[in-house]
């Protein structure tokens, strides 16, 4: 499974770059709001920092001004993928934009439906949101496996990005599934790695090496 962090914050992408496991990077308007910087300078750092598909999210409503954004976000880099919302002016701009041969990631998705619509539209990637499924009572990872089976029974190449990841379990259970993505916030990147036996472990082993003789 492809590990990718969602964000916009450089610095922290930096930082997980260094670690070696991070293979591509998702962002939306709330994180480049965070920045406080124009979005075109936080972009291009990001594309410089990131070898892999990176998911620059659209800000329009109406498929012509959608297909527009999306032509000039792709004009960026080769990375660049175009994240669009589900909605019916958004579909019919992926559908133009994949003509177009542009990458395709269609974000804020909570339905089998509607990702069965997406990869109609020829999406190169859908982001179901399994945290704010979770939220409001639902199993977000149960959105996960329905449109994994859909996908399976008809061939469709899109690739499932699992999104909105608000902890470590959220990352087994998507690795678990079979999901071939899963992006998620510096925070619950660098979770990943914890464990307190490992800790533990370690500390004992530097205690039992601390009195072994030298010299």
């Amino acid at each position: 499974m492809k590990l990718f962090i969602d964000t916009a914050d450089v610095a922290q992408i930096r930082e997980a770059v260094s670690w070696g496991i991070v293979d591509g990077a998702t962002t939306n308007p709330t994180h480049v709001a965070k920045t406080g910087r124009k979005p075109a300078d936080v972009y291009r750092e990001i594309l410089d920092l990131v070898n892999g598909p990176v998911s620059l999210e659209t800000v329009t409503l109406t498929a012509p001004e959608i297909i527009q954004e999306g032509r000039d976000l792709a004009r960026l880099h080769s990375n660049v993928v175009v994240k669009v919302p589900l909605m019916k002016e958004g579909l019919k701009a992926v559908a133009a934009l994949a003509a177009e041969g542009i990458k395709t990631n269609v974000t804020v998705t909570f339905s089998p439906l509607q990702a069965l619509l997406a990869a109609k539209c020829g999406a190169t990637y859908i982001s179901p949101f399994v945290g704010r499924l979770d939220a409001v009572g639902h199993s977000g990872m149960d959105l996960v496996r329905q449109i994994k089976a859909i996908y399976a029974n008809y061939g469709f190449k899109t690739e499932i990005i699992v999104a909105a990841v608000r902890h470590p379990a959220h990352v087994l259970e998507a690795a678990l599934c079979g999901a071939g993505i899963c992006t998620m916030s510096f925070e619950v990147l660098k979770q990943l790695y914890d464990h307190p036996l490992t800790d533990a472990g370690i500390e004992m082993f530097l205690q039992d090496w601390a009195t072994v003789p030298k010299g």
